[in-house]
């Protein structure tokens, strides 16, 4: 302790805890200082940081001035540890849904879940200029000779080469073979010619992170090395499942490397750019998974959430972001870089996409003891459901810009003004106690996962702002890792408590709209905790306790920037938050404005 030292937390019996909304439980707000770095700086900071002694003395004093020490790695806890945020079978009611039967396809479950959208075929969102199009106008075009999968797939591949040129610069893909996409695209049509899709999804274009495996592409997680270091020779599962639908597989998004950042900002393959504006980030790490859903490239996409990394780029981007419970989703073929909080996740233009997305690759090849049956959302009628109870607790809520503060609580007043759904205040506790133990859990298992590479790799092989993340995760004590899991044990009580008196329990998406991407950073990343604590603020229960979580689009700023509204619910409760979430959609979709960069890939030759 020494010269360092500082009065360590000692928390109270998470029974003892007060989650009323008069609590008088101490709201901390990140006690994030260090002011952003780039560019050279960013090279020293990493110089210095990698010195024998010297290194070890700056991060010492990193993580006190973060409060990692006091409230994570050297608390009192009262509670054991919680190792995993799996969930065990729960009889969850749910209103106004479809029980799928255990033993359907892929493709089976995707014509359930087109049975349970509304009968409009037509574009979904429409608002100000902007034609989302949708999986179903993808398959009716098809389906009627409007236009072909090998039409629309020329006309992707002409955008994405647009796009990737020298004066949009907006780095979608890392990897996209044209051949293969054409490939795929020429085997849908003949099915369409036939008279024999496989399903809805049979020639819809699907972007694929590059942190999932999908052959033939090599699986990069965004860095120059490790597609060599792990060879790449069947399809994730999930990947697999979409492929059996007839999903053409459209290459490999953009990521933040390893997935260890929030901007999107990746100095091996362009940083990812948000199509609303791009002078700004698209977000991270899912970047540019959630760029081409928003540029109109691709109706869904998929990518991966550790720390709401499916969430956060999907509401700067102004798409639908959904990471179902923890088990859902089967994780074979996915990179184990942080295997207790991390799963993978869809980002679609629509709710309606990401539920048909959903029941394509939802995992059923467990025991049915061992997880729910899959439920989907009737979503045929507006409002679906009835009696919602939206959890918020108010001084977490409102740590966010004036402009997100506004449009989301006028969302909330716009759900009860239409459905009658109330808001339930609250406290949740511990909001930044439980982000620093999630930090202190994905870091130590990310540089666990990476261990066998990571001891053979030169430095310079890792971009500058990733050896930074790394030399922090390495830095954890194994004393911090097991009070991070007690705090995940707090924090499940907490939040199934809450979920006695409320449906879901309601948050904006970011604390702030789409940072800046500035030219200092493209080549060496950018060290900004200031954003990138706005940015992750709402995420983390998503993962840490391994709860079902959705955002939405509910308005933009000042400056015409996407902003999003999340609803967090309980184990299992997928077809809750679709029906919550198509509702909002529904209520705000009219005034959604057009990207900068948009690409109509069924408009008529």
């Amino acid at each position: 302790m020494g010269v360092f030292s500082s009065s360590a937390k000692v928390y109270q019996p998470a029974a003892e805890v007060d989650l009323g909304p008069s609590s008088g439980e101490l709201y901390i707000s990140p006690n994030v200082k260090a002011p952003r770095v780039a560019g050279l700086l960013v090279k020293i900071f990493v110089w210095v940081l990698e010195l024998p002694i010297v290194g070890w003395v700056l991060l010492y004093i990193l993580k006190k001035d973060n409060l990692i020490n006091k409230l994570v790695s050297e608390a009192e806890i009262p509670e054991p540890p919680l190792f995993t945020a799996t969930h065990s079978w729960e009889d969850t009611p749910e209103q106004n849904v479809s029980l799928t039967k255990p033993d359907l396809s892929p493709a089976e479950r995707v014509q359930e879940a087109v049975s349970c959208l509304p009968a409009r075929l037509e574009s979904t969102l429409a608002g100000d200029g902007l034609k989302r199009w949708t999986i179903r106008d993808f398959s009716k075009a098809y389906s009627s000779g409007e236009t072909t999968p090998v039409q629309v797939a020329k006309r992707f591949l002409a955008a994405v080469k647009e796009s990737s040129g020298p004066t949009l610069n907006m780095a979608f893909f890392i990897s996209c073979d044209p051949e293969d996409v054409m490939k795929q695209a020429e085997e849908s049509t003949l099915r369409y010619q036939r008279g024999a899709p496989l399903s809805a999804l049979d020639g819809v274009l699907v972007g694929v992170k590059d942190e999932i495996d999908c052959f033939p592409y090599p699986t990069t997680g965004g860095t120059r090395w490790l597609g060599k270091a792990r060879p790449c020779d069947a399809d994730a599962a999930c990947v697999a499942q979409l492929r059996a639908c007839g999903a053409v597989l459209a290459g490999k998004t953009n990521m933040h490397e390893l997935g260890a950042g929030t901007s999107g900002i990746n100095p091996h393959y362009g940083s990812a750019r948000n199509p609303y504006n791009v002078g700004k980030v698209a977000g991270g790490s899912s970047s540019g998974s959630a760029a081409v859903v928003c540029a109109g490239l691709c109706p869904v996409a998929l990518g991966v959430d550790g720390g709401g990394s499916v969430r956060m780029p999907a509401a700067l981007c102004g798409v639908v972001g959904f990471k179902p419970t923890a088990g859902r989703l089967s994780s074979a073929g996915v990179l184990p870089l942080n295997w207790t909080v991390g799963m993978a996740g869809i980002l679609a233009g629509t709710v309606e996409d990401a539920a048909i997305a959903y029941s394509a690759i939802v995992d059923q090849s467990q025991p049915s003891y061992l997880r729910p049956e899959l439920n989907l959302p009737l979503l045929t009628s507006t409002p679906s459901i009835s009696n919602i109870k939206l959890a918020k607790s108010a001084k977490w809520f409102n740590d966010s810009s004036d402009d997100i503060r506004a449009c989301c609580d006028k969302a909330l007043q716009t759900l009860y003004t239409n459905y009658g759904w109330e808001t339930v205040d609250v406290t949740l506790p511990e909001i930044e106690e439980m982000r620093l133990a999630h930090y202190v859990t994905i870091g130590s298992e990310c540089t666990a996962s990476l261990s066998k590479y990571l001891d053979k790799l030169k430095r310079s092989e890792i971009g500058w702002d990733v050896r930074v993340a790394l030399g922090v995760y390495g830095s954890f004590s194994s004393r911090a890792y097991l009070n991070s899991q007690r705090l995940r044990n707090r924090q499940m009580f907490f939040h199934k408590e809450i979920f006695k008196t409320a449906d879901v329990i309601v948050s904006p998406m970011t604390g702030v709209t789409a940072p800046a991407l500035q030219d200092d950073a493209l080549k060496t990343g950018e060290l900004d905790y200031i954003n990138g604590a706005a940015l992750i603020r709402y995420s983390i229960a998503g993962n840490f306790l391994g709860l079902p979580a959705i955002t939405v689009m509910v308005g933009q700023d000042k400056a015409g920037l996407p902003i999003g509204l999340q609803f967090i619910g309980r184990p299992w409760s997928e077809a809750t938050l679709l029906h919550i979430a198509f509702a909002m959609q529904e209520a705000c979709s009219k005034n959604h404005r057009k990207p900068a960069v948009f690409y109509d890939l069924l408009k008529k030759e």
